[in-house]
């Protein structure tokens, strides 16, 4: 692949990326939304972080696993408490990430 060969690609990409994004905001831009549809829209991000973490958390290997070796599930539990009381994203990130490290490190869950 050449220089004039990674552009192209570079520029379609770009295309490919901001289409999807320009497109509403221009169809909705002088439009006047409802407050219901607004609401709606609102729930658009939570489903999205949902369906991205679900499987991580709850599957392996495309499987359902419910068991106690599964790290993540273990940590979840304690990670949705502090999110929950805390609204923070960097502590809920920061226990995330501590649990399940330590839980590697000692081999708890293994």
């Amino acid at each position: 692949m050449d220089f004039f060969d990674g552009a192209y690609l570079l520029v379609i990409m770009m295309i490919g990326v901001y289409i999807p994004r320009l497109l509403p905001m221009g169809l909705l831009a002088k439009r006047n939304i409802s407050k219901n549809f607004q609401i709606w829209l609102s729930f658009i991000p939570v489903a999205i972080l949902s369906a991205l973490l679900a499987p991580e958390i709850f599957m392996k290997n495309g499987e359902l696993f419910l068991a106690k070796e599964n790290l993540f599930l273990m940590a979840f539990a304690p990670v949705l408490l502090v999110a929950y009381f805390t609204k923070n994203l960097f502590a809920t990130l920061l226990v995330g990430m501590i649990l399940v490290a330590g839980m590697r490190y000692f081999q708890i869950f293994v």
